[in-house]
């Protein structure tokens, strides 16, 4: 069953917080942990965009990060990760090298420079300060759809957005899920109102539409952006969370078996024109009992919870003027 919240916030430990600039349509996300968590990433797209991820591989020295920030802006939203680093330091987080501490803040972005939104930012791009304005917003509550992150992201056929969903284990583990949808194909089966995401709905937190009946002919059918927007224009970025105790490795594990959330949730996914990626986290507040059998179900819970969360991003996103693709409201439940 969900947390309380169906949030990512929901896994003890966790904050969130997003900054949106409705005239630049685009924005930015933090997930900034209590304490230092153990993390890493695993990316399955051909075209993402990051910083500070290498460190993040099992075998890389630094064990734990302090806040990991997902963007708009293509590799303008960069600067966001230096924005919220920049915070962290005054805040006085980091990893400690002699007096001094280097706050380490993950990054990735996404392509929503053709959404529409007035990018004439001249020398200066945004991205830095909204970062930071993301960071001192950061609290357990935040709203789904077209904010931070997600505010001008969009899919093949719909307005894309911001999405998180939990699931609470019968061990009592959380595991937690964050998205900006910004991907190349489609949430939707065929041009239907139908989710891919369907058969993980809880209680109708994308609608309740269940899966289409009869199934669409076109359902499999390949229909993408590329014939409106340049190749490079998309990526669905995400982080999985938990509380349970992982090592660095089986944190890399849990955001493996996360993506499968993400092709279960979007048709095509993982594409050469996608930089999908996941990161995954630990907050390490609760030990598994049953070693590799909990890593089973914990991998499960966090894709399904990714597959939710990419539905329910869609679904909660809101229009504005000069959209170049609908919302999944104004074209189903008009």
């Amino acid at each position: 069953m969900p947390g309380a919240r169906n949030l990512i916030t929901d896994v003890p430990g966790l904050k969130v917080g997003n900054a949106t600039d409705t005239e630049l349509k685009s924005g930015a996300t933090v997930l900034v942990p209590e304490e230092p968590a153990v993390a890493s990433v695993a990316i399955h797209g051909g075209a993402p965009g990051t910083r500070e991820i290498a460190l993040l591989e099992p075998e890389q020295t630094v064990e734990k990060i302090d806040a990991i920030v997902l963007a708009g802006g293509s590799a303008f939203g960069l600067d966001a990760g230096a924005g919220v680093q920049g915070r962290l330091a005054e805040l006085g987080y980091g990893f400690a090298v002699g007096p001094v501490r280097v706050p380490i803040v993950p990054t990735a972005i996404l392509f929503d420079l053709l959404n529409g939104g007035d990018k004439s930012w001249g020398q200066a791009a945004p991205y830095r300060d909204l970062g930071r304005s993301a960071l001192d917003a950061m609290s357990y509550d935040f709203a789904l759809g077209s904010i931070g992150a997600g505010t001008g992201a969009t899919t093949a056929n719909l307005k894309g957005g911001l999405g998180s969903a939990s699931q609470v284990l019968d061990n009592g583990v959380t595991v937690g899920a964050i998205v900006a949808v910004n991907a190349l194909g489609r949430a939707t089966i065929g041009d239907s109102a139908h989710f891919w995401a369907a058969p993980f709905e809880v209680g109708g937190e994308f609608g309740g539409r269940g899966l289409a009946n009869p199934f669409p002919q076109d359902a499999v059918e390949v229909r993408t952006k590329l014939d409106a927007l340049k190749a490079g224009a998309n990526t669905t970025i995400a982080a999985v969370a938990t509380d349970a105790v992982l090592t660095k490795g089986e944190a890399k594990r849990l955001a493996v078996m996360a993506h499968d959330g993400l092709a279960r949730a979007l048709w095509p996914a993982h594409t050469p024109l996608d930089g999908d990626l996941v990161f995954a986290l630990s907050t390490g507040q609760r030990g598994l009992e049953s070693g590799l059998e909990d890593m089973v179900r914990l991998g499960a819970a966090a894709a399904s919870c990714l597959a939710r969360a990419i539905a329910r991003g869609i679904y909660n996103a809101s229009p504005a003027e000069g959209d170049p693709v609908p919302t999944w409201h104004q074209k189903f439940d008009t």
